[in-house]
């Protein structure tokens, strides 16, 4: 049972450790390769948990910022009237990733329904950790053969 715990803790650590490291030093320009990875898991943490109506789990992926001023009954009520895409995708795909200044830039498409919708997420870093600031739906939406 120790042996199990002290594994748990050490990969904690390593993951902490690891996301710190890749966001340490932000510099301009196209993310790196870790930094797109943990991005890309953050984001899609935050869509998942909205796929299954999951608020509050959804809610933990927004920055301290977003958390401290928007609430959680505000956040299901955008998320409710203007990314419903977000609850009922089929699925989504990572696009660009950039840094400018302290802002990440990732493009995600999600696929609901018939329609591919292009959103750019903001994401910022306090201390090691990730948080989603926005997301700005790009109005190119493209129809799929049905």
């Amino acid at each position: 049972m120790r042996r199990l715990i002290a594994g748990c803790l050490v990969a904690m650590l390593a993951t902490g450790c690891s996301q710190k490291a890749a966001f340490e030093n932000l510099a301009d320009g196209p993310c790196t390769s870790a930094q797109a990875k943990l991005i890309d898991q953050h984001i899609s943490g935050q869509i998942d948990a909205l796929a299954k109506k999951d608020w509050k789990l959804a809610f933990s992926y927004a920055s301290p910022d977003f958390q401290k001023n928007v609430g959680i009954d505000q956040f299901t009520l955008i998320i409710g009237t203007q990314y419903l895409m977000l609850v009922e995708n089929q699925g989504y795909r990572f696009n660009k990733c950039a840094i400018a200044g302290k802002a990440i830039m990732q493009e995600v498409e999600v696929t609901s329904g018939t329609e591919i919708f292009n959103l750019t997420y903001s994401l910022s870093v306090s201390g090691s950790t990730l948080g989603v600031e926005s997301a700005v739906e790009r109005r190119s939406s493209t129809q799929l053969d049905a």
